[in-house]
């Protein structure tokens, strides 16, 4: 029987690599290999019954060999959605060899900018950004969500971790000089100098943009779209994309023919009905052509985010994507699947050093009892929708697929959240922690109905069984607290102790890894994921079995007794950053606090005497290569903190270089770069820099 072999192994990691086939005892070895797409390595061999196999790389001349993997007859590489197949998928990354560390860089797509941009950064953009990344000896480039979020066409939908799709991609991506020119000249010349205009600007004008670039759009559409179209590629996209892509072009479709993305508003179609899928994929029906511009749209931003990848593998560079926790509430996904979540409930975060009230993102919670009753498959398609386009990514607040904070929908404050799932506590366990039953009448929260302005509880109600109770978040600030006997703030203490980092760890532990092992093994991609905040100890057990990337910032240690990370202790399957999208960048961080500055400055750089402040050009460099020297196998650094080591060259107002605030929910994510990439690139001194500094850092 004829066997097929495949093994993902990225040529940046190594030299060569040979599949040596063994029987058990050793009895027969064959030797096959040879590569495809540069980066899928295959072989095919005859076989008469199940085998063992392993592969070698050749690293710098140095042999490296992975695990053993048996291998039944019936293998087929393609059926990747079998957990019971034992597929070699993720092996390649994790048996790059120690040596193998690499620098990358942190930008949103929406942020860039060069001399031909249409007011905000896309996928034309992004080439040339990945041209800089390569030019630099960097080997990653990574950027935020770029799904739609398209619900109000207003300013409000430039929050990228708010899509209304999961699959879909956002239209202000679109490279437009990359498609057929409009072939009236006045429109050519009208747009021309719309977005000379927007491009000017120091910022994003979210609603400008995408205004103008959908109205670009619907005039091309017309010009080009029946025969795009009726297109073979077309015909292949929309065969592999129709499950999402019908009902997000419907919904878009309604979204603005009745003014709102809030389903619950409209007059009809308040969910997706699947016997309409027909219809909509009839060329020759209404409902088709009312929907076929948002297929054009969605063909193209996949045509060119697939070539964007394939561009970034030729350059040797790594294309790093942003899974977003959440989805919006009136988006496509709940339209679609309201199964899958709970609408009651709003997803968040305690309190913590970005909002002393917690944060409250609006998004729904999952129902992951109905999406573990069919083997996650919703989470499987979006990722491997994701690793079409991209060779790793990132699993923002990879600390909800253990629970997630849940704050009832008529509340606002964080507060007054609970971890979902959590093992609550009983009655009878509250009165023997010490807690006397007056005091747990006295100091509950009652059932939540409607808003509620006052915070003032020592406990809440369980949101499915009110007989059963939460310790209510940062409770020692109220005054209820206040109001306890020496006693009972002793007991309450213990009990609070042990509730948020003790009680549920192992029960933690296993409503992750229901979740998480089948998503890791659904791709090739590299695994990374954001494991900031109030952290359980469950969660470094989870990573460290499945090996996913842990994200390591030195001002946010994850031992909560010391002010700073150590990064030279950094563990090597982990990702070293200084500053992301939701923190102040490294000069801004610099001149917050001059008292935390100081002890930084003195406790972790060994220098003597006061802190220099603004940061000078020089120390930012200092920083960054002491990221770089550390163990962790990706140092990714944002575009802001690298340009922070030119003082010509950086921002003058260091405060515009923060990207978003995670207190404020309206936040308006609107930060461009300051400079054109065609004068990043030509700056051959700074770049030159940052070769050296990596090439210091042996991450070359």
């Amino acid at each position: 029987m004829n066997i097929k072999f495949e093994i993902e192994y990225h040529t940046i990691f190594g030299e060569d690599l040979f599949m040596n086939v063994l029987e058990r005892d050793g009895s027969q070895t064959r030797h096959a290999m040879h590569t495809r797409e540069g980066i899928i390595w295959s072989c095919e061999l005859d076989v008469e019954h199940a085998i063992d196999y392993f592969y070698t790389v050749t690293w710098q001349g140095r042999e490296k060999r992975s695990e053993w993997v048996f291998c039944p007859h019936s293998f087929d590489p393609k059926e990747i959605s079998n957990p019971n197949l034992p597929i070699v998928q993720r092996d390649a990354w994790m048996d790059a060899p120690d040596e193998f560390r690499v620098a990358g860089t942190l930008i949103p797509v929406f942020s860039l900018r060069t001399r031909r941009s249409f007011g905000v950064g896309d996928f034309g953009d992004l080439r040339q950004m990945i041209d800089w990344v390569a030019s630099t000896g960097q080997r990653l480039l990574q950027i935020l969500p770029i799904n739609d979020t398209t619900s109000s066409h207003t300013w409000a939908d430039s929050y990228p971790y708010s899509c209304i799709s999961v699959f879909a991609l956002h239209p202000q991506y679109i490279e437009l000089g990359a498609l057929p020119p409009l072939k009236s000249e006045s429109d050519r010349r009208r747009f021309d100098k719309i977005r000379q205009e927007l491009n000017a600007l120091t910022q994003i004008d979210y609603e400008s943009v995408n205004t103008a670039k959908l109205e670009y759009l619907r005039l091309l559409y017309e010009q080009e779209g029946k025969q795009t179209l009726a297109s073979a590629a077309f015909k292949s996209f929309f065969a592999e994309s129709e499950q999402w892509l019908t009902p997000y072009a419907q919904y878009c479709h309604l979204r603005d023919t009745y003014g709102t993305g809030d389903f619950s508003a409209w007059p009809d179609h308040q969910q997706w009905d699947e016997a309409d899928r027909q219809a909509l994929s009839n060329v020759r029906t209404k409902a088709y052509r009312e929907v076929a511009f948002y297929y054009y749209v969605q063909f193209v931003l996949a045509q060119q985010l697939t070539g964007v990848h394939a561009y970034a593998r030729s350059k040797g560079v790594i294309l790093k994507g942003d899974i977003p926790i959440g989805v919006a509430r009136h988006g496509c996904d709940v339209w679609q699947e309201p199964r899958y979540f709970n609408l009651n409930g709003q997803a968040g975060a305690p309190p913590d050093d970005f909002a002393e009230d917690g944060q409250n993102w609006g998004f729904p919670t999952y129902n992951w009892d109905e999406m573990l009753r069919d083997g996650c498959q919703w989470w499987e398609r979006r990722f491997r929708n994701m690793a079409r386009y991209f060779d790793a990514y990132r699993i923002d607040h990879v600390l909800g697929f253990f629970r997630i904070w849940e704050i009832p929908v008529p509340v606002k404050s964080g507060l007054l959240g609970q971890f979902s799932p959590a093992l609550a506590l009983t009655r009878d366990e509250i009165y023997r922690a010490g807690i006397s039953k007056e005091t747990l009448k006295a100091y509950t929260c009652p059932i939540i109905k409607g808003p509620v302005e006052s915070t003032n509880y020592l406990f809440l109600r369980d949101h499915k069984n009110p007989e059963v109770f939460h310790p209510r978040i940062s409770a020692k600030k109220t005054e209820a607290y206040q109001h306890l006997s020496n006693n009972e703030q002793h007991s309450f203490d213990a009990l609070y102790e042990d509730y948020f980092y003790h009680r549920n760890n192992q029960f933690w532990y296993e409503e992750a890894m229901q979740k998480l092992p089948k998503l890791v093994k659904a791709t090739r991609m590299l695994c990374c994921a954001e494991d900031l905040g109030m952290v359980p100890a469950c969660v470094k057990w989870v990573m460290d079995e499945l090996g996913i990337l842990s994200l390591e910032l030195e001002s946010m240690p994850k031992e909560a007794w010391v002010r700073f990370g150590h990064v030279e202790r950094n563990p090597r399957l982990s990702v070293a950053t200084i500053s992301s999208h939701d923190t102040p960048t490294l000069r801004m961080w610099w001149d917050e606090d001059y008292e935390r500055t100081q002890d930084y400055f003195t406790t972790i750089l060994h220098r003597e005497g006061p802190a220099p402040h603004p940061l000078p050009g020089w120390l930012a460099r200092e920083i960054i290569q002491h990221h770089l020297d550390c163990p962790s196998m990706l140092c990714v650094i944002a575009l802001q903190d690298w340009l922070a080591i030119d003082e010509h060259l950086r921002l003058k107002d260091a405060n515009a270089e923060r990207i978003n605030i995670p207190a404020n929910p309206r936040h308006y994510w609107r930060y461009r770069m300051h400079l054109n990439i065609e004068d990043l690139k030509n700056d051959r001194q700074f770049s030159e820099g940052i070769r050296e500094m990596i090439v210091q850092g042996n991450r070359i």
